[in-house]
């Protein structure tokens, strides 16, 4: 992760689409783990975690995350040290958003939590419910909430299976979110997912 701040876009390598552990004992061990080292992640891990939360799966577009209507209204970034970067699924790269370390005024948004403070990467799952909400009007906020369940969990269990600690947390004030994250106004965070190295 050498140098990421010098660069606006960061081109990722391709995931790996056959891990060494099955499904089974990858549901056993997952947990929720809050305490972590400083070892940064690599691209190649960011690149997996990016893609189980978010990737494309087929040449149209799908996801990794089933989504209503093939809608698509998650937005993903990933906080490190170097600072914010946006998830592009179409083009498997981060762009940078921000160029600033914010992981302590983000944990002070979600209620000081040493987890949000430590990991070497904090993931964001953001909602745009208009996208939804143009094809299934009162359903839309339930419908994108399930998607990021789902988005959360296949993020959740590629850390597993990476051997790499992540605890999602949904204890946060949203609006001082959205301000030290800088989000459009319709980027509503929906979780915080820690993830790094088990100390």
């Amino acid at each position: 992760m050498n140098h990421l701040q010098d660069h606006l876009v960061i081109d990722l390598p391709s995931p790996v689409q056959k891990g060494k552990m099955s499904l089974e004992e990858t549901l056993k061990k997952r947990e929720s783990i809050r305490e972590y080292s400083s070892k940064p992640l690599t691209k190649e891990e960011l690149s997996q975690l990016l893609w189980a939360v978010q990737g494309t799966t087929r040449n149209w577009g799908a996801r990794t995350a089933p989504s209503a209507g093939a809608l698509f209204p998650l937005e993903i970034y990933v906080v490190l040290k170097e600072g914010v970067f946006h998830y592009s699924s179409k083009d498997h790269n981060l762009v940078r958003a921000l160029e600033q370390d914010i992981r302590n005024p983000l944990a002070k948004a979600a209620l000081g939590q040493d987890c949000v403070r430590e990991a070497p990467a904090v993931f964001v799952i953001a909602a745009v419910y208009e996208r939804t909400d143009r094809k299934y009007g009162n359903r839309a906020e339930r419908y994108v909430k399930m998607e990021a369940g789902h988005a959360a969990q296949n993020l959740l269990l590629q850390a597993v299976s990476s051997g790499l600690g992540a605890v999602p947390v949904g204890a946060f004030h949203d609006e001082q979110v959205r301000q030290v994250l800088n989000l459009p106004v319709n980027h509503e965070p929906l979780y915080l997912i820690p993830v790094g190295w088990k100390r």
